[in-house]
């Protein structure tokens, strides 16, 4: 089995995933087609020796439909014999688009494959496929459905994390993310978001807010204690009855951004870097994927963890610098938690 070495990373700037975000008027098309056609240029790469191109995405509907991933290696000029594939795993499709390259090259399907996402949320709202896991009541009774915020509110309850705790870590985290953006931290993997006449309309990610502080935070009101009163926390409490009371800790400020925006990794074997001059940057080890209790769900990243560094005969003490997705804040401090890992190795640039 071979190994996959990622050669390149790029991302554009994070626009703020509403009407008035500087992104609005750019579509999904043209932010994924933008990042194919900077890892093509800046690594003066031959489009022909990559095999996929596979892309997540949470809504694939409407201008993000009709399988984005190849209409994007079309429209950003790449080579007509590379393949394109949209899939989707709710929050983590980027991510598990990049193991699928990964698994693609480890096992000599691919000599190159592009891992990567795309999210118009501005322009295609969350919700607009109309799934049939929340409106379907067979599937949401038989699961215990709740929206993601009753189930974040469940964690910071029944892991004991207060209102302080949650807006303490948002405040560092957005502290941090302006810092390493002064630092120049992401100006390798950052490209900037053009228009149809050339002008750049975003370089610098739009949600970030450096002044926050906990008086701000603490003025914002729980986003989810209506749901819960519309028996959400009920339907949630019966999964986890030894839970007395629900406490609603998230806010629009320590819940994660809506937001717009593409990414794009190249993965490729040693031998295929070499024969294109490219330099590997990091080797992948591994990858893996889980299910978790599907009420309260936002855990599956402690238990997916545990599985992957067991398969990889590591801890979590082998490992110096964390990434985790911050959907919301007591969903990172519980994986801190549960790994006893140190804030200071956590999400180190926001």
């Amino acid at each position: 089995m071979a190994d996959a070495y990622i050669y390149d990373a790029v991302r554009t700037p994070r626009g703020k995933g509403k009407k008035d975000g500087s992104l609005h008027e750019i579509t999904g098309l043209s932010l994924a087609s933008q990042v194919l056609e900077a890892l093509r240029d800046r690594n003066d790469l031959d489009t022909s020796k990559v095999d996929d191109v596979i892309l997540g995405c949470v809504t694939p509907v409407g201008e993000l439909g009709a399988d984005i991933a190849r209409t994007a290696v079309l429209n950003a000029g790449w080579s007509q014999t590379t393949a394109g594939v949209q899939i989707n795993r709710f929050c983590a499709s980027g991510l598990e688009a990049v193991n699928m390259a990964t698994a693609k090259v480890k096992s000599g399907e691919a000599d190159f494959a592009v891992g990567g996402g795309v999210e118009a949320m501005s322009r295609v709202p969350m919700g607009s496929d109309g799934g049939a896991w929340p409106v379907d009541p067979s599937s949401a009774f038989r699961t215990y459905f709740v929206p993601q915020g009753v189930s974040a509110d469940m964690i910071a309850t029944k892991y004991g994390f207060s209102r302080d705790d949650v807006d303490a870590y948002s405040m560092e985290s957005h502290k941090r993310a302006a810092a390493a953006w002064a630092e120049g931290r992401f100006s390798k993997s950052v490209v900037p978001v053009k228009d149809q006449l050339g002008l750049v309309r975003l370089d610098h990610d739009e949600t970030i807010r450096p002044k926050t502080d906990m008086q701000t935070l603490g003025a914002l009101n729980p986003s989810f204690a209506m749901m819960g009163e519309m028996a959400f926390d009920a339907v949630i409490g019966q999964r986890y009855p030894e839970v007395e009371r629900m406490t609603h800790v998230h806010t629009p400020g320590n819940s994660s951004g809506i937001v717009d925006g593409a990414a794009g990794v190249l993965i490729g074997s040693l031998e295929a870097g070499k024969a294109l001059g490219l330099k590997p940057r990091a080797k992948i080890l591994g990858g893996a994927s889980i299910g978790s209790e599907p009420s309260i769900m936002l855990t599956g990243p402690e238990y997916v963890t545990r599985k992957l560094l067991g398969r990889l005969g590591m801890t979590p003490d082998d490992i110096d610098v964390w990434e985790l997705n911050e959907a919301f804040a007591a969903v990172v401090l519980r994986y801190m938690q549960a790994l006893n890992i140190d804030h200071a190795k956590m999400n180190v640039n926001g």
